[in-house]
């Protein structure tokens, strides 16, 4: 949980470099945070979930894009670099 805060505490830090270890535990801590705001909108039917989980979508994505960034940095590329499925569409 604390590489998740880290990443939320340095959300628009697009310096440095993230390990590894950073990098996937934030994205499986955001992915089960999702997957669980998921859960209550289809089991309990519950529409009104569906707004908390666009509001915390937005909440990470620029953290998320940040710590991609460093990630990146850190394997020896530049940032840019994220854009590639981008463009490939």
């Amino acid at each position: 949980m604390n590489w998740y805060l880290k990443v939320l505490n340095q959300y628009v830090d697009f310096k440095g470099r993230a390990r590894r270890k950073e990098y996937w535990m934030f994205t499986l801590v955001s992915t089960l945070i999702s997957w669980i705001i998921s859960f209550f909108i289809i089991f309990f039917e519950a529409p009104e979930f569906g707004i908390i989980e666009s509001l915390y979508s937005l909440g990470v994505l620029l953290p998320s894009i940040a710590v991609g960034v460093r990630r990146m940095h850190d394997v020896g590329k530049s940032g840019w670099y994220l854009l590639i499925p981008i463009y490939t569409i």
